[in-house]
């Protein structure tokens, strides 16, 4: 393999991916840089790409929560060189568009995003634009700034929400992003924050994180019926499973508002009732992605306001990840992030 040359792991199509050797990345503006990748966070998006059900484009290199080392930067660049630490922001947009100037980029009619649109960081190397990277400080890990950019997203998911002190929360789903989602939720001031999910390991450690309760599914409907008749203020569903955010809306309370986090495939359906949304007031949310809040997520990681200590579950080799994608999910797994330099 030559200089000009990398490993990265590539999706030809539908559950069609492998780890070849690919070309070196290019710098196509003076303003990009390229970064040796050092830690890369596998998503539900990722999964979701490799099954085919996310509006990738093929051939593609997916990998979008990553950290690494500048490698090289372009004639433009004058806050990075060579060695410096970061993380980076994948998001792509165009900064002219109707969403862009109306502070909406996660609706830019030319969206995109590095590893979901562009080749990603489940490679050797990435070639980024320069001003969507943050200089990591001396003692935030690589492992921790892969862990930026999901962490932006529930910045946006809690921005959409707008918690009030005492709210009553139910959250289904609790991995990885459910994790984080529960520290921002106990931050914010919600009062019970009961959450449903199939693992009890799972249950236990977001007891530890602000949970107040932690029900198994398969006694959800029994328990919650019984317990909460008069349902949640906030339902937030991170499963991205379509018969299971069928039966979310049963405990969403009058005035009630959802949060659809998770996501779905893009032909997923579900019914709901247009006379309850009238009748009890509800509202109904969605959080796509990140919406400028890279920079407050690594300043909640910074100041430790977020801890991904028991979120990060499990550590793999590039050459692991065709395997991770295409066998059935572990459910005791919370994050997995992969491993390029070691």
């Amino acid at each position: 393999m030559s200089k000009r040359e990398m490993r990265a792991f590539v999706v030809h199509g539908p559950r069609d991916g492998r780890v070849e050797i690919v070309p070196y990345p290019t710098l196509t503006s003076e303003h990009d840089m390229i970064v040796r990748v050092h830690s890369v966070g596998i998503c539900g998006t990722d999964q979701h790409i490799f099954d085919g059900e996310f509006l990738s484009p093929y051939p593609i290199i997916p990998g979008h929560e990553f950290s690494g080392i500048v490698e090289e930067v372009g004639a433009g660049v004058d806050r990075f060189q060579p060695g410096d630490r970061v993380s980076v922001d994948p998001t792509l947009y165009c900064g002219g568009c109707e969403y862009c100037l109306t502070n909406r980029f996660n609706h830019c009619e030319h969206w995109g995003a590095i590893g979901n649109t562009t080749d990603g960081a489940l490679a050797e190397y990435v070639a980024v634009p320069a001003k969507n990277a943050v200089k990591m400080p001396d003692e935030m890990t690589f492992e921790q700034g892969a862990f930026v950019e999901p962490i932006a997203c529930v910045v946006h998911g809690m921005n959409r929400l707008q918690v009030r002190m005492g709210d009553s929360v139910l959250l289904f789903g609790v991995g990885a992003m459910g994790l984080q989602l529960i520290q921002a939720l106990a931050h914010a001031g919600a009062s019970e924050l009961v959450v449903v999910d199939v693992e009890q390991t799972k249950l236990d450690t977001a007891l530890k994180y602000g949970a107040t309760r932690g029900i198994l599914s398969e006694t959800s409907e029994a328990v919650l019926s019984h317990s909460y008749p008069k349902g949640f203020d906030i339902v937030v569903d991170v499963t991205g499973i379509p018969q299971v955010i069928q039966t979310e809306f049963k405990y969403l309370g009058k005035t009630g508002k959802f949060l659809q986090f998770g996501v779905t495939p893009q032909e997923a359906q579900i019914t709901v009732n247009p006379f309850e949304i009238y009748n009890q007031d509800w509202t109904i949310l969605g959080s796509m992605a990140i919406n400028n809040t890279f920079i407050p997520a690594f300043q909640l990681l910074k100041e430790g306001r977020i801890d991904i200590g028991e979120i990060l579950t499990h550590t793999i080799s590039l050459d692991e990840v065709p395997e991770l994608l295409s066998q059935p999910k572990d459910k005791t797994a919370l994050k997995v992030q992969v491993e390029l330099i070691r």
